[in-house]
């Protein structure tokens, strides 16, 4: 999945890269502009000897995109965010393609009177709960009614709806989640990480609900104060949502 969508990426000169507490940005510079992908940022470890976790920093903007976009497949959590910052960054960006529905639209008409999954305890994921009659959350850190993400394999086999948070294109579990599904659920991956790439339904996605960047210097400077997901929003961040093919 990660090198097919590279391979299709334009390749464009990096002009910023900004790592926040919550979210990275990359910038890139193209014919007509500037254009900024955002990806959550994953913790490190602290410390102080060792391998650097971010190699040459202060130089990063000097890199061509593709070099950083290939960071996705680093064994090194925050370079990952890095490169998928930057594959969003690169991805080139069709209005046309965008649908009017929101996520949380999408898992309410394909998940009504079906079996829906949602991977990642999303803000709406407790007004699905009285919205959709068979509605499993999954997470890492589960709370309430939520199951642990370990039981991705008993579950998603029989669901009709499956929809998935971005952050799992991040920590590389997306590839597997995927096979897991049955070949004719609806499959949705959201959440401002998510790479909007037709490469994506070659892998059985069927919607992709991310974001754009329209407001790029007032993004850069909230998330690098440590802005969460509403604060960038606010600050210049739109959600959008888009076939997959």
């Amino acid at each position: 999945m990660y090198s097919s969508i590279i391979k299709r990426l334009p390749d464009s000169p990096v002009r910023e890269v900004r790592i926040g507490l919550h979210w990275t940005a990359v910038v890139v510079e193209k014919n007509n502009g500037f254009q900024c992908g955002l990806a959550s940022t994953l913790e490190v470890d602290h410390t102080h000897t060792g391998v650097p976790t971010i190699p040459e920093p202060g130089h990063l903007a000097s890199l061509p995109g593709l070099e950083l976009a290939d960071w996705i497949h680093s064994d090194i959590p925050l370079r990952r965010s890095v490169g998928c910052a930057a594959i969003n960054a690169l991805l080139p960006q069709d209005p046309s393609r965008w649908v009017d529905q929101n996520a949380e639209g999408a898992i309410q008409e394909h998940g009504r009177g079906k079996k829906a999954v949602l991977i990642g305890h999303f803000p709406f994921a407790d007004h699905l709960r009285t919205e959709l009659e068979d509605f499993t959350v999954l997470d890492l850190n589960p709370s309430g009614k939520d199951l642990p993400a370990s039981a991705a394999p008993e579950i998603l086999p029989d669901a009709d709806l499956v929809a998935i948070t971005g952050m799992t294109f991040i920590n590389h579990t997306l590839p597997g989640l995927l096979e897991l599904c049955k070949p004719e659920a609806f499959i949705l991956v959201l959440g401002p990480s998510t790479p909007l790439s037709p490469v994506m339904a070659e892998y059985g996605v069927n919607l992709l609900a991310g974001s754009i960047v329209e407001d790029i210097p007032a993004v850069l400077a909230a998330i690098g104060q440590g802005a969460n997901f509403r604060q960038a929003h606010k600050a210049g961040v739109r959600l959008i949502t888009q076939l997959a093919a």
